[in-house]
């Protein structure tokens, strides 16, 4: 089907030569690399002069990425940086799915459009691990038993983290308040409280039981 005299497709205005120019744009934004500099792999469509660079900081490593002004933290972690630990749940900041820490805070990163996270701290649960060695909270819930279906965990492990990283020694109420903003399905919180105090325990004593 011919799209016109202009090139351009009737139904989405942008031309094939417009199209073809962003994916080459991102293919060389993948293929070169800066000193010490991540590059996240290169998106197939991306709308046409609207996409920017940008360098984030996760998990303590810069990763420069070309991304479009509308895409959420969320979608650059998991879709674009393998982030999987981030997860997608009703992506209006609702569930707490998403939890994230940035700059130590906890945030949902469906709420977060990328290029606002420039220039910030961004922590995945990824970033709680020691190579192959789990972090404190990762380990309290997993000896307190503080999942069922597991898809909440890594959301709540990450509200808890955020927790005791400004409150190290919290009470059962500040633990629930602290946990408020994540859903579990599953209605595992009494075991979600018993690991937030157990991980608490465990970074004072340094991660050791």
């Amino acid at each position: 089907m011919s799209e016109g005299p202009d090139n351009k497709c009737p139904h989405h205005g942008i031309s094939r030569r417009g199209f073809l120019t962003s994916v080459s744009a991102g293919a060389a934004v993948a293929a070169v690399s800066a000193g010490g500099v991540a590059e996240a792999p290169a998106q197939e469509v991306l709308a046409a002069g609207n996409a920017v660079t940008i360098r984030l900081n996760v998990n303590r490593v810069t990763r420069r990425v070309l991304v479009e002004p509308r895409w959420t933290l969320l979608f650059v972690l998991r879709d674009l940086f393998g982030f999987t630990g981030t997860k997608v749940g009703c992506e209006r900041g609702e569930c707490g799915a998403c939890t994230v820490l940035i700059d130590g805070r906890t945030r949902y990163a469906c709420m977060i459009l990328a290029i606002e996270a420039e220039g910030h701290e961004i922590t995945t649960l990824e970033g709680l691990m020691d190579g192959e060695k789990l972090g404190p909270v990762q380990r309290a819930f997993a000896e307190e038993d503080a999942m069922q279906c597991g898809f909440c965990t890594p959301g709540q492990i990450m509200a808890v983290e955020g927790l005791l990283r400004q409150n190290p020694n919290p009470t059962i109420e500040q633990i629930r308040m602290g946990v408020s903003g994540n859903l579990c399905r599953c209605a595992a919180y009494q075991h979600i409280f018993k690991a937030a105090a157990k991980a608490a325990e465990l970074k004072k004593k340094g991660g050791i039981a």
